[in-house]
């Protein structure tokens, strides 16, 4: 009599049976994490922008609408589209600061106390995914449910990000370029870690990308605040225009290779 087992329990068997022929994200390449945090960097500064352009009340409603008319276009795709993808990034960015923010500066809740909340949301949320799915490997990610996860931690690390990059910035007193250095450096250790340690490549990845998010902030941040914030002044719209050509430039670019880079790894 052959055995019969449940569905989570193949997954948990046989993790490699959740490989999609047809991934919705991209391959996790150089080129991957470049345009990471240049959208970092570009949600920073934009979400500042449109705040004080429109208001907090109209910026944050018009980014919630964007993003979720950007988040049901990558969910009605069949596979992997550069444009429809880091679009979603793009507006989870946006959004994602404003909600960091909005909890800071609308409800005063310290900047510490939001990072600790949107981290434990982001654990409990890879807990559920991995208890669920068996796995939480991004080539893994094709449509449905496992969509869903990979959205929703997409967000928490946005907004983690943001939280842990002003909780150093501007909270510890630590200024915009050296919170950017600290960060380049922390980001360099899942690297390390992997080589020397054998750290798993997928606690890796979430690691570095979690970092991506106040890495290209706290960039972004000291190129457009003024010099008695400690920045270059170059002002959060010219900068946000700046990184959006240079993230189109890029994913136009790499667009055909990231594709096909993607099937060959489904």
């Amino acid at each position: 009599m052959g055995v019969t087992t449940t569905p989570r329990a193949h997954r948990r068997a046989h993790p490699q049976a959740l490989r999609s022929a047809v991934s919705k994200v991209p391959a996790v390449t150089a080129e991957f994490w470049i345009v990471k945090i240049l959208t970092t960097g570009m949600g920073e500064t934009t979400s500042d922008y449109l705040a004080r352009t429109l208001g907090p009340v109209p910026a944050v409603a018009g980014a919630g609408l964007l993003l979720a008319a950007a988040l049901v276009v990558q969910a009605r795709a069949r596979r992997y589209v550069p444009a429809v993808y880091w679009s979603a990034v793009v507006m989870v960015s946006v959004f994602g600061t404003m909600a960091a923010d909005v909890a800071h500066v609308a409800l005063g809740v310290p900047y510490a106390v939001s990072a600790t909340a949107f981290a434990l949301i982001l654990g409990l949320v890879f807990m559920v995914w991995r208890w669920t799915e068996g796995t939480l490997a991004v080539e893994t990610v094709a449509d449905g449910r496992r969509e869903v996860f990979y959205w929703t931690v997409v967000m928490a690390t946005f907004a983690l990000g943001t939280a842990v990059g002003d909780l150093t910035a501007a909270t510890l007193g630590w200024g915009y370029l050296p919170s950017g250095l600290l960060f380049a450096a922390l980001i360099a250790l899942p690297a390390l870690a992997h080589r020397l340690l054998a750290l798993p490549p997928v606690l890796g990845f979430w690691w570095a990308y979690v970092l991506t998010r106040p890495l290209g902030a706290s960039f972004a941040d000291w190129a457009g605040v003024g010099a008695e914030r400690g920045g270059l002044g170059l002002g959060t719209g010219p900068v946000s225009l700046v990184l959006a050509v240079i993230i189109v430039a890029v994913v136009l670019w790499l667009g055909p290779a990231d594709r096909r880079a993607t099937r060959s790894s489904s």
